[in-house]
């Protein structure tokens, strides 16, 4: 299934048919009309090397200037997606600091509390006793 497609014949044959084209409109007594119709042969001709390439690439299996632009922007969004996620995670960071913190400090209080606690019954017993 192999086929002759020789792009420089099929630009050849464009430029000629263009050149027919614009010779003939140009003569005309409105050219406006012919350079609009070369306009559009022209942009055929690109929407047809357009596809080729597309598909070209595609049986090639290369990445198209499409696949690379999608690749990019889902890399842009995992990117900004990674530091979101990285600002979440220091701010339970900071949290769990200022937990342990908090635990520590907790601790402390608890500890002084019950030296308080001790000392307030050695009063107590001593006040029972002298009474």
């Amino acid at each position: 299934m192999t086929t002759d497609f020789n792009i420089l014949d099929m630009w050849k044959d464009l430029y000629n048919q263009s050149s027919k084209l614009y010779d003939e409109k140009i003569t005309e007594s409105f050219p406006s009309q012919g350079i609009g119709q070369i306009l559009d042969m022209n942009l055929q001709f690109k929407k047809l090397m357009d596809e080729t390439t597309e598909k070209y690439l595609e049986l090639g299996n290369m990445p198209s200037r499409k696949d690379l632009a999608n690749l990019s922007s889902q890399i842009v969004n995992v990117d900004a997606k990674v530091d979101s996620l990285e600002e979440l995670l220091e701010d339970k960071l900071e949290t769990l600091d200022n937990q342990v913190s908090f635990k520590s400090e907790l601790t402390e209080l608890k500890t002084e509390m019950k030296n308080l606690d001790k000392k307030l019954n050695q009063i107590l017993s001593i006040l029972k006793t002298k009474e």
